[in-house]
């Protein structure tokens, strides 16, 4: 038997982003992929968000475009004192010096809109990926590699990934037990605001003068708010993450709420006039979204199912890197299986996947709680040269290439 001619069948639940990377990696490598998403819109939820070059090295494997996310550079982030006053930049070091810039500050929806494009584009390689909507899971038997909709059809593959996000019901079923993600006293505002509402308003300059990238503006009282705001989609929109204490019991509301401008604008109405007059041109919808994080997991596999992206890791976004490290995941587990690979390979793969993935995942997930919880360790990504370049400087296709050379070749020659 030709065993190059071998096709997997993938299933990936979860049409985010890391459930499209991953379906755009296992077309890359000639399998026959399947999208199930919950949704009906299959939309991204949130407003925008960054890409350093660790994220851009895997996208750029997969052939994205980067000029159709609209983005904005960013090298390093400007903090300013609530109180008004002059910024301190503090720069980002990707010491390959793979990109330039670094990292890219795009709208979530551009960045799901390109892996849409490339999932279901006619020419490249591989069969256009097959995207269901409205087909929610019910259960996963991942030893059996089937899945059950909640319309009771029954689905089999070779290879089951959950990239269902934080609320990820595979990740029950590879554990075993429901793990939801913790509540944490903390909670952000998210919206936009249009970049026409600024013209002409030379308080606002702050946001775009000096080295690109976002703006951090830091309480002074101790309450450990801070806002993140940054342009995005050609600098038409500026994205606003206004991060405060919960103090509500978090398990009683919802993660996600739609609330009013006028609660963002009470929240940091003690800022400078140049920060809380921008809160206050807040487009509608405004989001309420609670922070929360997965402890780390005892396993991401099973049989033949994998998480990967918010399913294995959901983080704090404190330091950006949510979408990336899901993108890592992606096409390092794909790269583990190359064209020839047969279904009973499948689990020893796994293996290297967890292998190769879960403690970089665990390393960013904790550092992401710890440098909000612990007071030393507040702003470390920042001025850390030596983690950015931990962080930034890691290939996952390399990676996975090589692993795969040096555990696997024989048995496939």
């Amino acid at each position: 038997m030709d065993t190059h001619r071998r096709t997997l069948r993938i299933a990936v639940i979860g049409a985010g982003i890391a459930g499209l990377t991953a379906a755009i990696a296992f077309r890359k490598e000639g399998h026959a992929v399947e999208v199930f998403e919950s949704s009906a819109l299959n939309k991204e939820i949130g407003a925008a968000l960054s890409l350093t070059s660790n994220a851009l090295r895997a996208l750029s494997y997969l052939g994205f475009n980067i000029n159709n996310l609209r983005a904005g550079d960013y090298r390093g982030v400007m903090w300013f004192d609530s109180r008004g006053g002059e910024g301190k930049f503090a720069k980002m070091h990707d010491l390959r010096n793979s990109f330039d810039p670094p990292g890219i500050l795009c709208h979530r929806s551009d960045l799901h809109d390109e892996l849409k494009r490339l999932a279901g584009k006619d020419e490249g390689a591989g069969k256009p990926v097959t995207i269901n909507l409205n087909c929610e899971v019910a259960s996963c038997d991942p030893m059996a590699g089937t899945f059950t909709l909640k319309n009771g059809d029954v689905h089999h593959a070779d290879l089951i990934i959950g990239a269902d996000g934080i609320h990820s019901k595979i990740r029950t079923s590879v554990l075993g037990y429901q793990q939801t993600a913790l509540p944490s006293s903390r909670a952000a505002f998210r919206c936009l605001v249009d970049t026409a509402k600024l013209q002409g308003r030379a308080e606002f300059d702050w946001i775009r003068l000096g080295e690109p990238g976002p703006r951090g503006v830091t309480a002074q009282d101790g309450s450990k708010r801070y806002l993140i705001i940054y342009p995005c989609r050609d600098d038409t929109l500026v994205n606003i993450v206004a991060h405060y204490p919960d103090l509500r019991e978090q398990d009683k509301f919802d993660w996600n709420a739609l609330v009013t401008k006028e609660e963002l604008v009470e929240k940091f109405k003690d800022f400078a006039p140049q920060f809380a007059g921008l809160l206050a041109l807040a487009d509608a919808p405004v989001h309420l979204w609670q922070i929360r994080a997965l402890p780390c997991l005892p396993t991401w596999i099973r049989g033949r199912a994998a998480l990967a992206g918010d399913a294995a890791h959901a983080t704090f976004p404190t330091m950006g890197q949510g979408a990336g490290i899901a993108i890592e995941d992606a096409v390092a587990l794909a790269c583990l299986m190359p064209p020839g690979t047969a279904a009973d390979e499948v689990p020893a793969r796994l293996v290297a996947y967890q292998t190769l993935r879960k403690e970089r995942g665990e390393f960013i997930l904790t550092e992401s709680v710890e440098q909000v919880t612990i007071p030393a360790k507040q702003g470390l990504y920042s001025r850390s040269q030596e983690m950015q370049e931990y962080i930034m400087g890691h290939d996952a296709v390399v990676e996975a290439q090589e692993y795969l050379a040096a555990h696997f070749s024989k048995l496939e020659n």
